[in-house]
């Protein structure tokens, strides 16, 4: 019997296009946990190709419950550092060759369609909102389509329905008259 391995997996990433609208995001990032010592060397490889060699990254600890100090990545350490005051929603990274660049990071707990939102909408290039606004906005829209669906979900289990179809009157019948019956 032959160990099938499973294929690494790669970062949950979205990224601005390259152009020279620029925003206060460069796009978005879904972790699979909470655990910075797994998830940032695969954040860091798949960024590396766009941005260069990563060297320090920055997070708000409030969201991390560990911040290891230096992670390894493909061929070398990154630094990590937290500071309380940068937004709890955000991770900086930071290069040699490109500088910045600032993401969106979305809770691993984020469903697939709140998080598909959220990466798109950090994606735009010039995008004007920042990584707090984002999410909180994000949650007002996922509140107001969960009560939604709930009442439909009600109207239907409480023997609601939608209307049938309105039929296509037939184009060129006639009228006829039947004695004894009244039109409306």
């Amino acid at each position: 019997m032959t160990a099938t391995l499973a294929p690494p997996l790669s970062a949950r990433l979205s990224l601005t296009p390259k152009t020279s609208l620029t925003g206060l995001l460069d796009g978005a990032w879904w972790p699979r946990s909470r655990d910075l010592a797994t998830e940032l060397p695969l954040l860091v490889d798949a960024l590396e190709a766009r941005f260069g060699r990563i060297t320090r990254v920055t997070v708000n600890p409030t969201r991390w419950p560990v911040v290891p100090h230096k992670v390894p990545a493909t061929g070398h350490l990154v630094h990590v550092g937290w500071f309380t005051e940068q937004d709890p929603d955000k991770v900086i990274l930071l290069s040699y060759t490109v500088g910045r660049c600032d993401l969106l990071v979305i809770p691993p707990e984020t469903e697939p369609a709140a998080a598909a939102r959220l990466m798109t909408v950090a994606a735009v290039p010039g995008g004007a909102l920042p990584a707090g606004v984002l999410m909180s906005d994000e949650g007002t829209t996922g509140r107001r389509m969960r009560e939604a669906r709930s009442r439909e979900d009600a109207w239907e289990t409480d023997g609601g329905s939608a209307p049938p179809p309105l039929r296509h009157p037939l184009v060129g019948a006639r009228m006829i008259s039947v004695p004894g019956v009244t039109g409306r």
